[in-house]
């Protein structure tokens, strides 16, 4: 008996050692839930000896705002006879702190309650770090909200998943639709869905990598709007690895969107025509490339298409004109060639294109098919605007081993096809290459020339027929070189054709003429009209007829001293109305208007009926075999006689020898030039000539057919 009770005492003990020893407290209540024994490290945490805490006197450690709550949660488990588990917080000499109180009942084998087993846990340090968390969490949620941006909170443990109130509202769904992954898929456009789904799976299984973004496009429930979400996640794992939450942002980011693609699409496309820009295109241009390297077999195409005189068409009409002819052009251009074909506007008046065909001939059948579809005209507010383009056409590699030399070639064959085949397709020959050369270097010239003042007209003298006095000069541009001496305009001619270099030239030889001019009436000679070209380039700026006036008015010259000389292709095309009004402006002013090489255009006496012309020029083709071939005669003799009816002098150009100025004269042709009176010659021989000439303008001498006088100034320059 002894050695039993000195067991149960030896157990009992080793409990309570064992039990002081915990970190927890301890405790036992009777059936009434009455504390009976509690461990001695209530003491030491508490700082409340251990008999103030049996019965109820432990609830004076609780804190004020937790003891309703500790006792109804006590109340309830007496009555269940269940277990209870409950936080609350307790007085200790550093404050309070949070314990977590668990606690059994011990029953008979009748189901009575004999008593309760209990154990206090400190968890004030989790409790804190909960707290610290929920708050941070709330904040979170407070500038999530105030930044339109919506929460899908997933936890793994639980698998309880949450949406934000901003979150329904960017789907369209009612704040009481449940969070289930389902009805977000539901509203994925078909194409983004894949890719939500697997990413869905993988934050459902736990397995979700530990930063991932998504941006999926949704039709919104409420309205089916188009919208698109960018999603932002996150994971977040417990101490020993394991996922245990899943963060998830979502951001509606339509508006961002679709003002980057805003800007992306301007970036890359031309606002007028929506075509492709010039930037775009190259980028094509170097993929095709890079596609024909690998593939042998399509031929890959390159043509340029030029519109035929819009400048004309925004000078004379307006650019509301010229802007609905680009578009139709645009247009137009699509249709004709098909959606296998890149059609990029690259500026101005001109087009590219870029696609593959069989074969060279079956390129060239469909721009052709191309340029004819263009050529329908257009109407628009009762106006009707022709339409026409140029093509040039380069084929890689053969025309060209990259983007830039193939671009090169094409470029090369449309100069070519302006030049002689409006309207119509040129394709590439290597000659071009040496043709444009020439150009560019005849550009360059010209630049210099102008730019160094280099411009040394030449003065050829016009003679009065009836009785073979001087009646004025023409002016014929010369420039100086250095070493190879005085060169004449066929060696710059490709100047003429170029708006800058014309006007460059132009300006200069008019200032030299202008200064010729001013210094022989400062001598005290009688001045005569003197003859200047101008090129039809220099109609395509609209200050020509105050760039001239300007001049002649810093040299004190009067207008009636300065003819100017035209050729008919200044009035072919749209732009005929502003050379008529510009040359109609300078025979206001008393300058002459000369027509030259009359007879070798389109649409002569058109010209003569619609603007202001008082010189014709005979050209020098018709008057060298005037002698000898009838129908050179006949032309000759019917442009004297119109231009006698119509009141316009005559001038005859390339006279030679004296039957041709005799039958001139006899025919009533008022004036001539050619070798036969002089050739050109520079300014000081000019002054001799008119200082020789002592009656000066009106002078009267010996008739055409003794030109000893006049042959003989020209013989001594």
């Amino acid at each position: 008996m002894l050695s039993a009770l000195a067991a149960a005492q030896h157990e009992a003990d080793h409990y309570r050692a064992s039990v002081d020893m915990a970190r927890h407290i301890s405790w036992s209540a009777d059936a009434s839930g009455a504390i009976c024994t509690i461990s001695a490290r209530w003491s030491e945490v508490t700082g409340i000896d251990v008999a103030s805490a049996l019965d109820s006197g432990w609830l004076d450690a609780l804190h004020p705002d937790d003891i309703d709550s500790t006792k109804q949660a006590w109340h309830t488990a007496l009555v269940s006879k269940s277990s209870v588990d409950v936080d609350y917080r307790l007085r200790t000499p550093a404050g309070y702190r949070w314990f977590r109180a668990c606690a059994s009942p011990r029953l008979n084998r009748f189901g009575a309650v004999l008593g309760w087993f209990g154990t206090l846990e400190d968890i004030d340090d989790r409790k804190r770090a909960e707290t610290a968390l929920q708050a941070s969490e709330e904040r979170f949620r407070l500038a999530a909200e105030a930044a339109a941006i919506g929460i899908w909170d997933y936890d793994v443990l639980l698998g309880k998943r949450l949406w934000s109130d901003v979150f329904r509202a960017m789907l369209g769904l009612a704040p009481d639709v449940p969070a289930e992954p389902a009805i977000a898929l539901a509203l994925v456009v078909p194409e983004d869905r894949p890719i939500l789904q697997q990413l869905v799976d993988s934050i459902s299984q736990g397995d979700a990598h530990p930063r991932f973004e998504l941006t999926v496009r949704i039709h919104r429930a409420n309205d089916r709007a188009l919208r698109w979400m960018q999603t932002s996640g996150w994971r977040v794992k417990s101490a020993n690895g394991r996922i245990e939450r899943v963060l998830v942002t979502i951001r509606d980011v339509t508006k961002q969107l679709t003002a980057e693609q805003r800007v992306r699409w301007a970036a890359e496309h031309d606002p007028l025509t929506g075509l492709i820009n010039r930037a775009a295109f190259n980028s094509l241009l170097d993929e095709a490339i890079a596609r024909a390297d690998r593939s042998a077999d399509p031929v890959l195409t390159l043509a340029l298409f030029d519109i035929d005189h819009l400048k004309e068409t925004n000078d004379t009409v307006g650019h509301d004109a010229g802007d609905l002819l680009l578009r139709t052009v645009a247009e137009r251009l699509v249709v004709a060639l098909g959606d296998d074909v890149v059609v990029s506007r690259l500026g101005g008046d001109e087009f590219a294109t870029i696609f593959e065909t069989p074969s060279q001939e079956a390129a060239e059948g469909r721009i052709r098919a191309a340029l004819r579809s263009l050529r329908a005209p257009v109407t628009t507010n009762a106006l009707t605007l022709d339409c026409q383009a140029t093509a040039g056409m380069a084929f890689y590699p053969q025309d060209g081993r990259g983007a830039r030399d193939l671009l090169k070639t094409a470029d090369l064959a449309l100069y070519s096809g302006k030049a002689s085949a409006r309207g119509e397709l040129s394709r590439f020959r290597p000659d071009m290459r040496a043709s444009m050369q020439r150009r560019t270097s005849m550009l360059s010239v010209a630049r210099m020339v102008a730019r160094d003042d280099r411009v040394m007209p030449f003065y050829q003298p016009k003679v009065s027929l009836s009785d073979g006095t001087l009646s004025g000069f023409e002016a014929l541009l010369r420039w100086r070189h250095d070493t190879m001496g005085i060169q004449g305009p066929d060696t710059i001619a490709a100047a003429f054709d170029d708006l800058a270099a014309a006007i460059s030239l132009g300006e200069r030889m008019l200032e030299r003429v202008c200064a010729d001019l001013a210094g022989w009436r400062d001598t005290g000679l009688a001045l005569t009209r003197v003859a200047v070209n101008l090129s039809p380039a220099e109609f395509r700026r609209d200050d020509l007829f105050d760039r001239i006036m300007r001049q002649l008015r810093r040299y004190d010259l009067p207008a009636e001293l300065l003819e100017l000389e035209v050729t008919e292709t200044v009035f072919l095309g749209r732009g005929a109305d502003s050379v008529g009004d510009t040359l109609a402006a300078f025979h206001d002013a008393g300058v002459t208007v000369a027509l030259d090489d009359f007879g070798t255009g389109y649409a002569s006496l058109k010209h003569l009926r619609e603007f202001p012309v008082d010189v014709i020029k005979i050209d020098r083709s018709f008057v060298a075999d005037l002698l000898t071939d009838p129908g050179d005669a006949a032309i000759v003799n019917a442009v004297l006689g119109l231009a006698n009816q119509l009141g316009i002098a005559v001038v005859a150009e390339g006279v030679e020898t004296p039957e041709q100025a005799a039958y001139l004269r006899a025919q009533n042709c008022g004036q001539a030039q050619g070798y036969l009176f002089g050739r050109p010659m520079p300014a000081e021989a000019a002054e001799a000539l008119l200082a020789a000439d002592s009656k000066g303008f009106n002078a009267h001498q010996q008739p055409v057919d003794e030109v000893g006088l006049v042959r003989r100034r020209s013989s001594a320059v």
